[in-house]
């Protein structure tokens, strides 16, 4: 269910990580620019608009892939796709290494926040055109929505992994992750409810991406689960 390099093209290398682009973006931006196409008075702001989505969504992810890094683990790909990027990370598996991994996104949200606001303030005190002011109004709207969305705690967002690393204190990482997906199988059930009641078919497919999600993790836990208590560890 999650985007790999099959059907992607490579954009470029910085620090060692390769970005990809998934084929099925150029679909969704044309159809997104297209209902778009009455906020500005160029189709130039629309499309800068929806590159300064995934510009800040390749932050976000360099954000988990560097702080993978730093914590000893493996990070060397990103593959950005229309419900936003991937970033793969494999951070040692200790709870404090998982929980920086996943934390870093959103904090590089948390530092766009104040910078993108102060773009905002000065655009409505200066003398630009309405469509800039429009433009810097709509990233800033972006990255906060960005931010409380992945803070939701439904894994697999950020908030659910961040809610499992820290569950993973207290109860080892079998059960950690059992809590946090059955916590994800909820709120993606109701993600798909609320979906469906407003014709939302992103919604329902961003719902249906974390249902499966949820039931590959929540597999998982249960073999490791398994294999711990075989081994007589904690779980």
């Amino acid at each position: 269910m999650q985007p790999t390099r099959d059907g992607s093209v490579r954009l470029f290398r910085f620090l060692g990580i390769e970005v990809f682009l998934h084929w099925s973006w150029f679909a969704v931006a044309l159809y997104t620019l297209s209902q778009r196409n009455e906020e500005y008075s160029s189709v130039y702001w629309n499309i800068a608009e929806y590159l300064s989505l995934f510009l800040i969504v390749l932050l976000h992810e360099f954000g988990h892939s560097l702080a993978c890094r730093s914590t000893g683990g493996g990070a060397d790909q990103i593959v950005l796709w229309p419900l936003g990027g991937v970033a793969y990370v494999s951070p040692p598996q200790r709870p404090g290494a998982q929980l920086w991994s996943i934390a870093a996104g959103p904090l590089v949200n948390v530092v766009l926040a104040p910078l993108l606001f102060g773009a905002w303030w000065w655009a409505g005190n200066a003398q630009v055109s309405p469509d800039f002011y429009a433009w810097v109004r709509t990233i800033n709207i972006m990255n906060a929505v960005i931010l409380a969305f992945n803070l939701l705690p439904v894994y697999p967002l950020d908030g659910g992994q961040i809610l499992r690393s820290v569950l993973w204190y207290f109860m080892g990482p079998a059960n950690s992750l059992l809590v946090a997906t059955v916590i994800g199988f909820i709120g993606g059930l109701a993600f798909a409810a609320y979906g469906l009641f407003k014709g939302s078919i992103w919604t329902v497919v961003m719902a249906a991406f974390l249902l499966f999600t949820c039931y590959r993790s929540f597999v998982f836990a249960r073999q490791l689960r398994a294999h711990l208590a075989a081994q007589a560890g904690p779980v």
